[in-house]
């Protein structure tokens, strides 16, 4: 098997303001869209997203009703601290501030409209 792209669907109640927030805050590009449905790209090597309006058919009856909750997209970055600042600037809604966690690990989160988790990381340098 070869994967050559990967993609997120996340059903959410509404499309519109997940489109907005993922094309203003994190630099994707909408890739198509209809009532309903947005599919979002980037052009490095970030997953794409795909956005489904709960209650849309082409969900599977018993997936219909559900929306993203419980989920936490992550990217990992580079200059993190920089990336804080620049969203604090543009009045993204950060959740969970700049931190450091005991394995090393440095991460922020934002959370959009909808409810949906993002967390950008970066690796502290490990000691020698």
């Amino acid at each position: 098997m070869n994967i050559t792209t990967s993609t997120v669907s996340l059903t959410v109640a509404d499309v519109d303001a997940s489109r907005d927030f993922f094309t203003t805050y994190l630099g994707y590009q909408v890739a198509m869209a209809d009532d309903g449905f947005a599919s979002l790209t980037r052009d490095d090597d970030a997953v794409d997203i795909v956005l489904l309006r709960r209650g849309t058919e082409v969900l599977p009856a018993e997936q219909r009703d559900q929306q993203a909750s419980g989920l936490i997209l992550a990217f990992t970055v580079s200059d993190l601290a920089a990336q804080e600042a620049r969203l604090r600037g543009e009045g993204a809604p950060i959740t969970m501030p700049l931190r450091e966690e005991p394995w090393g690990e440095r991460l922020f989160q934002l959370t959009d409209p909808n409810g949906v988790v993002i967390q950008l990381v970066e690796w502290a340098a490990q000691a020698q």
